[in-house]
C-alpha cells in the first residue's frame, strides 16, 4: 500500500498540482482546504508526512504545525508560504518543521522533501520562541535570500560552528546575529571581532584577554572576547585574516574549550558558540599554506554562502526603498521615494560593494536629493551611467503595472509591436532612411528589417479600416 501524503492549503490550484505530483511519485493523496478538517481526518486515519500553507483560513499553519507536533513529535511536517523572511522560516523550524519550501517551489522539490521526511530524517530540535528579526535588515524575496532564510532556520537551533562567505557588504554580520537571535543563547551575549581589524600582535589578547603586567601597558586584567561571549556566540569576521600562529591556539580553544589568558596561569572555560565569515577562499589559502586545514573543519561545519547584489537584482528595489524610509526616519528628515526610472537604474547597477553601497546610496540621497521624488538626475556615479537605458524599462514597468492593474491580458504582444516601431522608425530616421544600415545598427538582416515593417504596416492599415 502506498504511503499516505496530506496536504492543507485554502489555494486550490496549490492543492491539485501538489496532490497530482505526490500522486505521479507514487503516493496515496489526501487534499484538505483547512487545518480543522485534516485535525478531524487525523482521528481516524495516519499520514506519513504532511504539506502544509501558513496562511489559511481558521487554524493558522504555525499553529496547525505546533499542535501536530505536539500531539504526534514523529510526524514529519513540510511548511509552505509565500511569505518568507528569516523571522517567519526560523520560526517554522523552531516549531517543528521538516522542512521550509518558499512559494513558488519547484514540483520536484516537493516530492524530494517528501521523500526525506518518509525516509525517517529526524525534524530539527524545538527551542524556545526568540525575538523577531525585523531589525536586522535580512530582506530579501530572491530565491537566494530564500534559501539563506531557510539555511538560517535550519541551523539556528543548533550549537553547531557556522562559516558565512560571501563578498564585502553582502551582509555576513546580519546572518550571525540572525543565528544568535533564533538559537537557544539568544538569551546571552553576542560578540562580535573583525579579525582583520586588529594588529596581529594584539589579536591573542583580544581574544582571549591578558593579565596585569602581560605586556607593556598592560596595566589591569582585561577579559577577552571569549570571556565576554560565555553563554552566548562569538561572530569572527575575517578570519581568513588570522595569521597562523594565532589559528593554532584558536584551534586548540575550539577542540578543549579552555584557556589561559595572556600572562596568565588560570585556566579558563567559556560556553561560546563559535560563527565565523569570511570574503576570501579558505581553500585556496589552506592549498597555499596560509590557513590550516584542520581549522577550517572546526569552522565550516555548516557554510552559509551569500550571494553578491547583483546576484540578487530583484531585491535592490525593496532593499533601497526600505534603506531610504529609514534613512529619513533616523535623521527626522522629509520621507522620500525613488520613481520607477531611478529604482530601475539601481537595479541595472553593478554594485561592487553590495548592501552596503547601497545603504550608504540610500542615506547620502536621504540627505542630498532636492525633491520628495528621487530621479535619475539624482543618481551619482555608476547608478546614473544606466539612465537611457533605466529610463525607458522604469516607464515600461509602470506601464505594465497599470495594464495588469486593469485587467489587460494582451501585454507582451502589444509592447513587442511598440518596442519593435519604435527601434525601427528610430534606427531609420538615423541612417537617413537607408535599410540595410538600420538593420545593421538594429543587429538584423535587411529582409528581416524589410518583412517587419511590412507587417507592422499592414496592422496599421487594418486598424485604420
Amino acid at each position: 500500500m502506498p504511503d499516505a501524503v496530506w496536504v492543507v492549503d485554502d489555494d486550490r490550484a496549490i492543492r491539485f498540482v501538489l496532490t497530482e505530483a505526490l500522486r505521479d511519485a507514487g503516493y496515496a493523496v489526501r487534499a484538505f482546504e483547512d487545518a480543522d478538517t485534516l485535525l478531524a481526518a487525523l482521528a481516524r486515519d495516519q499520514p506519513k508526512a504532511v504539506f502544509t500553507d501558513v496562511r489559511m483560513p481558521g487554524l493558522p499553519g504555525l499553529q496547525l504545525l505546533e499542535r501536530l507536533h505536539a500531539q504526534q513529535p514523529e510526524l514529519p511536517v513540510i511548511v509552505m508560504s509565500a511569505f518568507t523572511d528569516v523571522a517567519a522560516t526560523a520560526a517554522a523550524y523552531r516549531l517543528g518543521a521538516f522542512d521550509y519550501l518558499p512559494k513558488p517551489f519547484d514540483l520536484d522539490q516537493a516530492v524530494a522533501a517528501a521523500r526525506r521526511a518518509i525516509a525517517g530524517r529526524a525534524a530539527p530540535a524545538v527551542a524556545a520562541p526568540r525575538a523577531a528579526a525585523s531589525e536586522l535588515d535580512l530582506i530579501g524575496r530572491s530565491a537566494a535570500m530564500r534559501e539563506v532564510f531557510r539555511a538560517i532556520g535550519r541551523v539556528a537551533a543548533t550549537d553547531l560552528n557556522v562559516l558565512i562567505t560571501g563578498e564585502t557588504g553582502t551582509g555576513k554580520e546580519l546572518v550571525a546575529r540572525a543565528l544568535h537571535t533564533h538559537s537557544a543563547r539568544a538569551g546571552g551575549p553576542f560578540v562580535a571581532l573583525n579579525t582583520a581589524a586588529i594588529p596581529s600582535e594584539l589579536l591573542e589578547s583580544e581574544l582571549f584577554g591578558h593579565e596585569a603586567g602581560a605586556f607593556t601597558g598592560a596595566t589591569r586584567r582585561h577579559p577577552g572576547r571569549f570571556e565576554q561571549a560565555d553563554g552566548g556566540t562569538l561572530f569572527l569576521d575575517e578570519i581568513g585574516d588570522m595569521p597562523l600562529l594565532l589559528q593554532t591556539r584558536l584551534l586548540r580553544v575550539l577542540a578543549e574549550g579552555e584557556f589561559y589568558r595572556v600572562g596568565g596561569r588560570e585556566l579558563i572555560r567559556a560556553d561560546v558558540r563559535i560563527i565565523a565569515a569570511t570574503h576570501q577562499d579558505l581553500e585556496a589559502k589552506v592549498q597555499r599554506g596560509e590557513f590550516r586545514a584542520d581549522l577550517l573543519h572546526r569552522l565550516d561545519v555548516v557554510r552559509i554562502p551569500l550571494p553578491a547584489l547583483r546576484e540578487r537584482r530583484e531585491d535592490v528595489p525593496l532593499l533601497a526603498e526600505h534603506f531610504l524610509a529609514r534613512a529619513a526616519q533616523g535623521m527626522r528628515l522629509e520621507a522620500k521615494r525613488f520613481a520607477p526610472a531611478a529604482l530601475a537604474a539601481l537595479r541595472a547597477a553593478d554594485w561592487p560593494g553590495n548592501v552596503r553601497q547601497l545603504e550608504n546610496l540610500c542615506r547620502r540621497l536621504a540627505v542630498m536629493a532636492p525633491g520628495r521624488e528621487i530621479g535619475l538626475a539624482d543618481l551619482p556615479g555608476a547608478s546614473a551611467t544606466v539612465g537611457a537605458e533605466a529610463e525607458w524599462a522604469g516607464a515600461l514597468r509602470a506601464w505594465a503595472e497599470r495594464e495588469l492593474a486593469e485587467g489587460r491580458t494582451d501585454l507582451h504582444a502589444r509592447a513587442a509591436r511598440e518596442l519593435e516601431r519604435v527601434l525601427f522608425a528610430a534606427a531609420l530616421a538615423h541612417h537617413g532612411g537607408h535599410r540595410q544600415q538600420a538593420a545593421a545598427a538594429l543587429g538584423l538582416g535587411r529582409n528581416t528589417l524589410t518583412r517587419k515593417l511590412g507587417s507592422s504596416r499592414r496592422r496599421r492599415s487594418k486598424g485604420a479600416t
